[in-house]
């Protein structure tokens, strides 16, 4: 069954036994291997309450993150886990709770309700012994939530047992079921004995052991990560380091090499492409046979069937023998059987082997040794480079591959993958069936809510993948539509039980929104809608599985299908919203009530409208939310797309008053492409939030007012009156506190935002409370009603919708054309339409300046595009605002680089929805050609390219034969189809200039690529990159010359092929993210091993949750090296620093911005355990990547240079480490200015490294710099002012004595000579020391008089024992920034080395 393929083998071969129980399909497709197994909704319901329990188990998950090799047998850290699971689990439960679990529908947290988790999570280890045939014994290490699967999976990946597939396992002659956990199987304890005892073939499992093999003899292969198939994808840490750096022993001393690359040198210009991916000799692993395939003589005919003959095998050895093999059901040997002749006996001498591999190895020496040297390899690998991800990463360039003759991967593709098993009766998923019954999942508690979200993350995931798969075939022709009759552009398809429709305005659906235009843009507002919903998930409403993928310029939307939905018309299902946009409207109870539940919280008013009869319904959402009961009796709701209110910004209205002057003084309002431009949710949230605030703080100063009126009258003592000015204080400086507190969140997502803004918004509620209760304790009835006017004037302040409360939520469809509201003129609409036009003007006077302040302290500096998109997203900033925001960029001189980032990504979108549109008119014979020719136009500076026609191997031929016939054209070409060949670099970039003016009211000020290049100083690799990422265009791994004049850059054979761009929800872990924000917490208060603990369960739930690989995980590994890198532990910190850097390579990819991060993390890690060529080398490779996704001018370059050059000071390489901190302090007085105490420290390092080299009239210029900033940000008497006036004194001596000695020579003096320059490199310790300043983690020995001082500063967050007189307190800088918790990080620098010459 579906969730039976629950158990996420970690092995890297992935062969995904169906694990149904129900194995009666002899059906001869493939398929039943990839995982689909029969999923009847029946078999599914009784599978999830049988086996949806081992979903939060996973023995190969669980022990990936905890154990250093998961294939060695001891492993002790499922033990560990489990115990630790089953302590932690519990009583940080408590502490974690509290963060935020609440979101339940008011969850009662009680004792007892702990008890029951600890019973749950009890998780026992302990040893058993298995027995295999032709091996020794040996033992491993189970625990008791396991399941029998899990121990399958195990040995299926051991490197002695791994190809065996088809066994069973017996305890005491007892065959052990599959599903059985450990804990319930009699007798089985510590010690026992399970014996691996071979079964008999059938059709299936022999077909599965050949699949495995196959998988097995390709494991080294990177093709797959380069085609993006099976979640694979790339990771080169291994290859970069050589080896696996946790494996390095201290003992031998590393020869230090340490000149990078020329092109990584500072100021280089070149950029070359090919060290992205660095390739590693012996990538592939050794060839074990020529050929392994299905032979033409299956399947076996009748009478050798009555033999037991299952399938025929054909394989050419490396010794170029041919053999034929029938794989019956005892086993395999080799037949008689020749090209020419069928002779199915056995040949002698017969070897019947009952694996295959045995069998090979028999016959073919060659095989048996490089068999062996390959499962060496793939056991060495780290498992974090086999194990799959939850969802595919595409390669935006590859190297040439080969082409291999693979017939099973040929049957794959014409059989399993093209909808041929997806219409076998009984084998198809019923997806929508999955989605919803794992949302029914109970949640009751943490056991119950780990098994709910780690189902729903699974089936989702598979989801995805299969609605890519059909999304794919669709558009390449491999499916039948559901329509045939109609148009293409209007068809619409079913494949493997999922929906799918083109993003084309079908009967002018769109007509009055914008036409095509919005029928592009809606499946991505729907997707927006699906994902709050999902988010709210409210019991009892259900969204459809929606996938959105965009593939050769198409926009294909995927759905679930609601049960019932396709045997009658959309009228009849639809019982609540319109299918007309607002001409028939309907309601229903059901959805009122579960809509203004959702409503609440997505802050959507329920109103009234009138339906073309002139009645009037009531709705809580747009009037294009559909609502539809499906024939399983759930209530879903679907066409999410106007969910948020519209964004007046970008609408023409005509009937309106105007914009406000500040907005309209900006250029709005802009005419959009289409008239479905909504807000985002986290803009509303924002907007809520500052409305509240104001509401808060208005009442609370009339309320003091009124206080006071009151006291004159009654003379109440003053202390009262002290008490609530006190009080009035404190919201005010929580209000002046939000801030700070937003900044510190910013990282974290916008729930957490939400979160914080309540508990603020408590704080000033109990304020305003206190204060009407205080006042309100004499005569009550009097004061009642002024408090009442109070309030309701704060109300109408800040343009609430009820009188006498606080209510800020918003009607959708304000501006909806074809709606009719029930009084057009009331003060009700006038009122919702107020509320959107100030949310509209909150975004650009509110959201984007203060996104760019944000951006000033260069704490999250954006690398590229996607990272910049993000940071606007998290504020609720579209990006269809990114020209207004390029515009304030431009301003900023300490944001030039960020200016340019956002250029790019301007120019990079509209040249992808120009191509978009140039794509659907190439017919594909001729697709590389025509990419290659408009990444020609728009790269290129070469000035006429011209495009290659249709191969020419065709062409010849069909132009001989057309001659004959008397045709002179072309048939192969549709006469429209060369539409695409008449594109020149000017009119393209006429047309980019047309659309950047259209879409993001931003005016691109030149004509062509290199004008652009020179003015905004941007790259072109960088602008490919970013171009072959979001159009999923992957190209030929070779160096490109863009700037001839006269040769073309790119050619047909560079395209090496074309992926879908896939958008789709993130299901979330909740509880593992309450337990990492609550440790965050902890650690912002100085409590580390809290946090550490906390977040060490984080991991665990996360593990729980997603398996092995996510980008969450990654992060959180991190955390932990940061974390065990501060309490000391530096080994502990590399181990899980190189997990992190190799997920965020397999899930984020190999060149993304938080890879960069992860390798410069790495390298300090690793030059703290003192291996230190490693650490330049990541430093080297994480330098080149950056310089590849956005250029030198960039402030995360100053980070490395700095991090470079102490490393290379470390090894005595002055010259080189001079280099690289010229370039550091040229960035940071850029982007700090240069009054920085960056710029301070960059001048200290340059004058330690220039006094190395014996120059130190240079080094006494740059230390004076270094005084006169610390004399001016810090004072004379500061610590760091007096140590580095203390180096100018030294400094100075040593000039002095080198001047006497330069006069002593040039005068004569007998016997003078220069005296040797005494340079004693600096400890190791000296320059760690430094490192952890520039990487903003900071060591400071505290004394008790500081504790004093610092208390005030840190705001009561002061580390807990902190009471001895030297105490050292670790303040964690969370990575990447310089800013920690303490406001003084930047003065307070741990550097106490001087010139290290003193």
């Amino acid at each position: 069954m579906a969730l039976g393929s629950v158990v996420d083998n970690a092995n890297g071969v992935q062969v995904k036994q169906e694990e149904s129980s129900s194995s009666d399909d002899t059906s001869s497709s493939a398929n039943t291997v990839s995982g689909s197994g029969t999923t009847a909704a029946e078999v599914l319901k009784k599978g999830l309450k049988m086996k949806v329990e081992h979903l939060s188990n996973g023995h190969s998950d669980a022990t990936v993150n905890g154990s250093s090799s998961p294939t060695e047998e001891n492993n002790n850290a499922n033990e560990k886990k489990g115990k630790e699971l089953a302590t932690n689990g519990v009583h940080k439960g408590k502490k974690g709770k509290k963060s935020g679990e609440e979101e339940g529908e008011g969850e009662e947290e009680s004792t007892k309700k702990d008890e029951q988790e600890v019973v749950f999570i009890q998780d026992m280890g302990f040893t058993v012994k298995i027995v295999s045939p032709g091996i020794e014994p040996f033992d491993i290490q189970v625990s008791s939530m396991e399941l029998v699967q899990e121990i399958h999976q195990l040995l299926m990946d051991r490197e002695d047992t791994c190809h065996r597939t088809c066994f069973s396992l017996q305890l005491d002659g007892n065959t052990l079921d599959n599903f059985a956990e450990l804990k319930n199987i009699e007798g089985l304890s510590e010690g026992s004995v399970i014996k691996v005892v071979e079964e008999p073939y059938t059709m299936r499992e022999a077909r599965i052991h050949v699949r495995h093999v196959r998988d097995l003899l390709k494991s080294l292969d990177p093709a797959d990560a380069y085609n993006g198939v099976d979640c694979s994808s790339l990771a080169f840490l291994n290859v970069v380091t050589q080896g696996d750096i946790t494996e390095k022993k201290k003992s031998r001393p590393e020869s230090v090499d340490c000149t990078p690359p020329d092109y990584i040198m500072p100021s280089s210009r070149e950029r070359p492409l090919l060290p992205i991916q660095p390739q590693h000799k012996e990538q592939k692993g050794p060839q074990c046979v020529k050929v392994l395939t299905t032979s033409g003589w299956n399947p076996p005919p009748g009478y050798r069937k009555m033999h037991g003959d299952l399938m025929y095998l054909y394989v050419v050895t490396l010794e170029e023998k041919h053999f034929h093999i029938t794989a019956c059901s005892r086993g395999f040997f080799v037949n008689q059987s020749s090209e020419e002749d069928f002779n199915p006996k056995p040949a002698s001498p017969s070897h019947l082997c009952h694996s295959l591999i045995e069998l090979l190895s028999q016959i073919s020496p060659a095989f048996k040794r490089n068999f062996s040297t390959l499962q060496k390899k793939r056991t060495q690998r780290h498992i974090f480079e086999r194990v799959a991800t939850p969802y595919q990463l595409y390669a935006w360039c590859a190297p040439q591959m080969e082409h291999t003759v693979d017939a099973i991967r040929a049957e794959d593709t014409f059989s399993s993958k093209l909808g041929y098993e997806e219409h076998i009766p009984g084998q198809t998923r019923d997806w929508n069936e999955e989605l919803q019954t794992t949302r029914e999942l109970p949640r009751k508690n943490l056991p119950e809510r780990l098994l709910r979200e780690r189902a729903i993350f699974k089936v989702h995931s598979d989801f995805v993948a299969a609605a890519t798969r059909g999304a794919m075939a669709v558009i390449d022709g491999n499916v039948m539509a559901i329509n045939p009759g109609d148009e293409s552009k209007m068809q619409m398809f079913i494949w493997n039980n999922i929906f799918f429709s083109l993003g084309f305005d079908v009967k002018d659906h769109y007509k009055e929104l914008g036409g095509d235009a919005a029928a592009f843009v809606a499946p991505r507002n729907d997707l927006q809608g699906v994902r709050v919903y999902s988010a709210v998930d409210l019991p009892g409403l259900y969204t459809l599985g929606t996938v959105v993928i965009d593939y050769r310029g198409y926009r294909v939307t995927a759905q679930s299908i609601i049960p019932g939905i396709l045997e009658r018309e959309q009228e009849q299902s639809v019982v609540y919203g319109s299918i007309d946009f607002g001409k028939t409207v309907l309601s229903h109870p059901k959805y009122m009530e579960l809509l203004a539940k959702a409503g609440q919280q997505l802050k959507i008013q329920p109103h009234k409208v009138l339906n073309d009869k002139g009645e009037v319904v009531e709705l809580c959402s747009s009037v294009e939310c559909k609502g539809i009961i499906g024939n399983d009796g759930r209530h879903y709701i679907l066409d999410l797309l106007r969910t948020f209110p519209p964004d007046v910004n970008f609408l023409k209205l005509d009937d309106e008053e105007p914009l406000s002057e500040e907005v309209r003084a900006m250029g709005f309002p802009i005419e959009h492409k289409h008239k479905l431009c909504c807000l985002r949710q986290e803009l509303i949230d924002a907007y809520v939030e500052s409305c509240y605030l104001r509401f808060i703080k208005y009442a609370a100063v009339h309320l003091q007012q009124l206080g006071r009126k009151q006291q004159e009258r009654k003379q109440i003592e003053s202390a009262k009156e002290k008490a609530i000015n006190e009080q009035n204080q404190k919201e005010s400086d929580a209000a002046d506190k939000k801030d700070a507190e937003k900044k510190e969140s910013k990282k974290d997502s916008k729930d957490e935002k939400e979160k914080d803004g309540e508990m603020e918004a408590d704080e000033a509620k109990k304020l305003v409370e206190s204060i009407t209760d205080s006042l309100t304790n004499g005569d009550k009835k009097d004061l009642e009603e002024s408090t009442r006017s109070i309030v309701r004037q704060a109300a109408e302040h800040v343009g609430s919708l009820k009188e006498a409360e606080f209510d800020i939520s918003f009607n959708p469809d304000v501006h909806s054309p074809g709606v009719q509201h029930v009084s057009p003129d009331g003060p009700q609409l006038k009122k919702e339409r107020n509320l959107v036009r100030d949310a509209a003007r909150f975004l650009v006077s509110t959201q984007i300046p203060g996104f760019i302040r944000d951006c000033l302290d260069h704490s999250m500096p954006m690398m590229d595009g996607p990272t910049l998109a993000e940071s606007l997203h998290t504020r609720g900033i579209n990006i269809r605002y990114l020209g207004k925001v390029a515009e304030q960029l431009a301003g900023v001189q300490q944001l030039e680089y960020l200016y340019h980032i956002a250029v790019s990504e301007l120019v990079t979108r509209s040249a992808k929805h120009l191509l978009t549109t140039y794509m659907q008119s190439v017919e594909l014979m001729s697709l590389s050609a025509a990419v290659s020719h408009f990444l020609n136009c728009f790269l290129s500076s070469c000035a006429v390219p011209h495009p290659q026609q249709v191969p020419d191997e065709l062409q010849s031929r069909t132009k001989r034969r057309n001659k004959r016939k008397g045709r002179g054209t072309n048939s192969l070409i549709a006469a429209d189809s060369l539409e695409w060949a008449s594109l020149t670099p000017r009119s393209l970039w006429s047309q980019l200039r047309a659309d950047l003016k259209s879409y993001y009211g931003w005016a691109l000020p030149v004509d062509n690529i290199d004008a652009l290049v020179e003015t905004f100083s941007l790259q072109k690799i960088s602008l490919l990159r970013s171009f072959c990422i979001k159009t999923g265009i992957q190209i030929l791994l070779r160096e490109y010359t863009f700037d001839s004049k006269n040769r073309l850059t790119f050619f047909e054979e560079d395209i090496l092929n074309i992926f879908p761009v896939v958008k789709h929800i993130n299901p979330r872990a909740s509880d593992a993210y309450n337990f990492y924000t609550t440790g965050q917490n902890k650690i912002s208060q100085g409590f580390m091993k809290d946090g550490y603990e906390l977040i060490s369960e984080a991991l665990n739930l996360l593990n729980n949750v997603y398996g092995a690989m996510h980008p969450e995980i990654a992060q959180c590994l991190r955390m932990l090296a940061r974390l065990s890198y501060l309490m000391g532990e530096h080994v502990d910190a590399l181990s899980y620093q190189q997990k992190a850097v190799l997920m965020s390579e397999r899930v984020n990819g190999i060149d993304h911005p938080n890879t960069i991060t992860e390798y410069t993390h790495l390298a300090l890690y690793c030059f703290a355990n003192s291996q230190v060529s490693t650490a330049l080398k990541l430093l080297y490779r994480a330098r080149y990547l950056a310089l590849l996704v956005c250029g030198e001018n960039h402030p995360e370059i100053a980070l490395l240079d700095s991090n470079i050059s102490l490393i290379l000071h470390a090894v005595g390489e002055f010259e080189l480490s001079l280099r690289f901190l010229e370039k550091a302090l040229a960035l940071n007085i850029r982007y700090y200015g240069s009054n920085s105490i960056k710029v301070a420290v960059s001048y200290h390092l340059v004058a330690r490294t220039q006094s190395c080299m014996g120059d130190f009239r240079a080094a006494l210029n740059s230390e004076k710099e270094t005084y006169s900033i610390y004399k001016r940000q810090l004072g004379e008497d500061h610590e760091k002012t007096r140590e580095s006036s203390d180096c100018l004194r030294h400094l100075t001596q040593q000039a002095v004595v080198l001047q006497k000695k330069m006069n002593e020579i040039y005068t004569g003096k007998p016997g003078a000579s220069l005296p040797p320059i005494q340079i004693q490199p600096p400890s190791m310790g000296s320059v760690l020391d430094m490192l952890n300043v520039i990487n903003g983690i900071l060591f400071l020995h505290i004394s008790p008089h500081d504790i004093e001082i610092l208390k005030a500063e840190m705001e009561k967050r002061q580390p807990s024992g902190a009471s001895n007189s030297e105490e050292k307190a670790a303040i964690e800088g969370k990575g990447e920034d310089e800013k920690t918790a303490v406001p003084t990080t930047d003065k307070t620098d741990s550097d106490t080395a001087v010139a290290a010459s003193s």
